[in-house]
């Protein structure tokens, strides 16, 4: 799986001098919160996150495509890999953050974007199985509700296409039905027209880490 050359890698890293520190500092978090362009663009902007890769997680196809799995043609979810230094930011912070960036009663998709391959999810390996319970559980409790956020085991994570990869920070042009725009600006009209900060505020409050007020 993914993560698992994630970790061999590093592993090998670390056998060089100077290297070996940096290497051992890294851990993942996999999550699925609707739009990967949101999740990306949120967790760019965390203290000790190092890198974000948007991606595909959960089906059972290998490689696929952007275009197979908004058109519902594979079991995979809309992911993230989230890379960090816990000894910056831990994984129990990163959940905490990821919960109240989404809603997590939604069991149809995400805001305006709807489907199983919008749902949300938190992939966790047996290590992290325990963390991502008890963020669930809090989550329930604060809003004092159930979540339908699911708890899935690790899962093997394909990168999406490059074209989506840093899509909200991106100046490159993009045509778009309001004419040619950078993915920047594209993003965040798409960001404020899908309603997502609202309905997180909603939710949230004052504890939506992310939403633009």
């Amino acid at each position: 799986m993914f993560r698992q050359f994630v970790i061999a890698a590093a592993m090998s890293i670390a056998l060089l001098p100077g290297v070996a520190t940096k290497a051992q500092a890294q851990e993942t978090a996999l999550v699925a919160g609707g739009c990967f362009w949101c999740v990306e663009s949120d967790f760019r902007r965390v203290t000790g996150v190092l890198d974000v890769t948007v991606g595909f997680a959960g089906g059972t196809q290998e490689n696929p495509t952007y275009d197979d799995v908004v058109r519902g043609r594979t079991q995979h979810l809309e992911s993230a890999l989230i890379t960090f230094d816990p000894a910056q930011v831990s994984y129990e912070q990163i959940l905490h953050l990821f919960m109240r960036s989404i809603d997590p009663l939604d069991a149809g998709g995400q805001f305006c974007d709807r489907g199983a391959h919008y749902t949300t999810a938190i992939f966790a390996t047996d290590a992290q199985r325990a963390t991502a319970e008890a963020a669930l559980s809090r989550a329930s409790a604060d809003l004092g509700q159930p979540v339908v956020t699911a708890l899935r085991a690790d899962a093997t994570f394909w990168p999406a296409e490059e074209f989506h990869q840093n899509y909200a920070y991106s100046d490159a042009i993009v045509l778009t039905r309001f004419g040619p725009l950078t993915r920047r600006a594209a993003y965040a009209r798409y960001r404020a027209s899908c309603g997502r900060d609202a309905r997180v505020l909603e939710l949230w409050g004052d504890d939506a880490p992310f939403a633009q007020r």
